[in-house]
């Protein structure tokens, strides 16, 4: 985003920062605006990605939606500036009073924006500064407006005199401030967060962020919701890395050509643009009947079936040949080699390890779809979201998504099926995997979430995964915040890994420290399990059960911030799903590891 009062890196408005977050500006408050705020598309740089182009449409039904960078700051003299709508929000202000220096209690006015002049409340002849409230009411829909301060204080009951925020002491505390109506009636904040009263009403179904006479429709309860807090905005992402498929299909071809194929009607239009060397050439392994089928499947919206995001990658990366990368690549977004065993295999502690990849090169491609408040909905473990999930619109009529690309070099760890099979097979194990299964579901019970349990193999791969991203992050090169993973457990064909990977945005990438660790692979394993025996929180880290209903931790086992968890960026589970039990032996409980490490 490009404005005078700033600038937000791409990669941040699809994330923190995405259509329908709230955030501060240096002198203002304001909701980023949906995509009819945007610069137009062909303003923008477009991502051809054609996978996740299909992958959106299967899970919106948006017929062929395209994707497009956001705006990149110009900073030359004399640019024209490209950004991002916003609007202001909330619309309710405190108003910035004299108080006496050190006074432990002050009481300052509420006002709506109406009563401002030029951006300041006008008491007598002094213009004071505002700022707007920290409070807004919200619903798990996505809807947010303000808050209705009124009712809050009085009920139904009509009054307008002036309200009056007071607080009772320094620390901001919900239980220290009081809304305080002239008439005498007064609430405190803290019953505005008792879900139980409903005392904001209902939710008004306003979507501020896509701009006036937006509101839709909403029966749920309106919710407090402190607008700077980390869950007020959480992303709904696609990601899926340009791994090329091994049966590279019609449709494929189709959507790269669409630019010349989309004015084909017949056979005779199809022989016209055949002419062009480049059209002829992509599509030569396909009859006529064949691309002019795809075509009219693409002008219809029809799709074939697609595989899962994380099985084609799978497929592109376990097809990979044997080498060491210095071959000359003949894609460039995707150059992988099976690494040889002897380069990397010099002991036992390796023996469950089937093979090492390295990805020399590889293209990430991110997509965001929608977003929720409140409680965070991650992708299943194909990097999916189900097409039933509640998520709020970035768009009135959206035709095209915001997208980044990033690309980078990775590793890619794989379990022998076999060992996987037998440890699965063990009572211990099953006993173990059963216990966060009963955790998951007290999870879903309490917070009302519909999540499929996504098996023992996948919690043991992310627990290792996160195990050794902390171990690579201490010689490759990379802070931990710039390694990212993705679990590949594909149970139904047996096979079973892990990506650790990082990724720039420029079009060189990165320069190889992350993927020649691949050689040492197994001296990061080796620390990795020695490491995670023991924690700084054990025993009551190794102990902890998930269906502790003190704790609250349903989705974890033997993992906390001392030993296994991670920055949210770089897991793909938001820190979900991990227990050392099943990885490596923890006091009180040893029966259940994967990895059995001499001591």
């Amino acid at each position: 985003m490009n404005k005078a009062h700033g600038q937000l890196r791409r990669g941040q408005l699809l994330t923190t920062y995405g259509p329908g977050a709230l955030f501060d500006l240096p002198r203002h408050s304001a909701i980023i605006g949906g995509l009819e705020a945007w610069p137009k598309p062909s303003d923008l740089e477009e991502i051809v990605e054609p996978r996740l182009s299909r992958k959106i449409q299967e899970l919106t039904q948006v017929i062929n939606p395209r994707l497009y960078a956001p705006p990149a700051a110009d900073d030359a003299p004399g640019a024209a500036p490209i950004g991002i709508g916003v609007y202001r929000f909330p619309e309710w202000f405190v108003v910035q009073e004299e108080h006496a220096p050190g006074a432990r209690s002050r009481s300052r006015r509420l006002v709506h924006r109406r009563a401002l002049t030029r951006g300041y409340f006008k008491d007598q002849d002094k213009n004071l500064a505002v700022v707007a409230t920290r409070f807004v009411a919200a619903c798990s829909h996505g809807h947010v407006d303000d808050l209705n301060w009124r009712f809050f204080v009085h009920g139904s009951t009509d009054c307008r005199r002036q309200l009056w925020l007071d607080e009772l002491g320094t620390s901001g505390d919900l239980g220290d401030l009081v809304v305080r109506c002239e008439c005498g009636k007064q609430r405190r904040m803290v019953e505005a967060s008792n879900r139980e009263l409903k005392l904001l009403g209902r939710c008004t179904g306003r979507r501020p962020w896509l701009g006036p006479d937006s509101s839709e429709p909403c029966s749920e309860p309106a919710r407090l919701l402190i607008r700077t807090a980390s869950n007020a905005y959480f992303p709904q992402v696609l990601t899926v890395l340009s791994l090329p498929e091994r049966d590279s299909s019609v449709d494929t071809v189709v959507q790269e050509l669409w630019d010349d194929l989309s004015a084909v009607e017949n056979a005779g239009d199809l022989k016209v643009f055949k002419k062009k060397p480049a059209v002829a050439q992509k599509l030569s392994a396909f009859t006529d009947d064949e691309i002019l089928a795809a075509i009219a499947r693409k002008k219809s919206g029809a799709l074939q079936a697609e595989k899962p995001l994380k099985q084609v990658e799978l497929d592109a990366i376990l097809a990979a040949k044997e080498g060491f990368g210095d071959d000359v690549p003949l894609n460039e977004d995707f150059h992988v080699r099976r690494l040889p065993e002897h380069s990397w295999r010099h002991s036992e502690v390796s023996a469950d390890i089937a093979a090492v990849y390295q990805l020399h090169r590889l293209r990430e491609v991110m997509a965001l779809v929608g977003f929720t408040r409140f409680e965070a909905i991650t992708a299943d473990i194909n990097g999916e979201y189900e097409e039933e999930v509640e998520r709020a619109a970035i768009a009135r009529e959206p035709g095209w998504y915001p997208a980044v690309e990033n690309r980078g070099e990775g590793i890619f760890v794989q379990l022998r099926p076999q060992a996987v099979a037998d440890w699965m097979a063990r009572p211990a194990v099953q006993q173990r995997i059963a216990a966060l299964g009963v955790g998951h579901d007290q999870w879903q019970t309490k917070r009302k979430a519909r999540h499929a349990f996504p098996g023992g193999p996948y919690i043991l791969l992310h627990t290792l995964s996160h195990l050794l991203l902390q171990s690579l992050a201490l010689r490759c090169g990379y802070p931990m915040s710039a390694i990212r993973e993705r679990i590949y457990a594909d149970t139904d064909n047996q096979r079973y890994g892990i990506l650790l990977y990082t990724g720039s945005p420029d079009s060189g990438g990165t320069l190889g420290g992350l993927v020649q660790q691949a050689r040492a692979i197994e001296e990061h394993l080796d620390h990795a399990l020695r490491t995670a025996m023991l924690c700084s929180n054990d025993p009551i880290c190794a102990q902890h059960t998930p269906d502790d209903q003190l704790e609250g931790r349903w989705l974890l086992g033997a993992a906390c911030h001392g030993c296994t968890l991670i920055g949210e960026a770089s897991c793909e589970m938001r820190n979900d799903y991990l227990d050392r039990a099943l990885v490596i032996p923890v006091l009180g409980l040893e029966d259940a590891a994967f990895f059995t490490p001499a001591l």
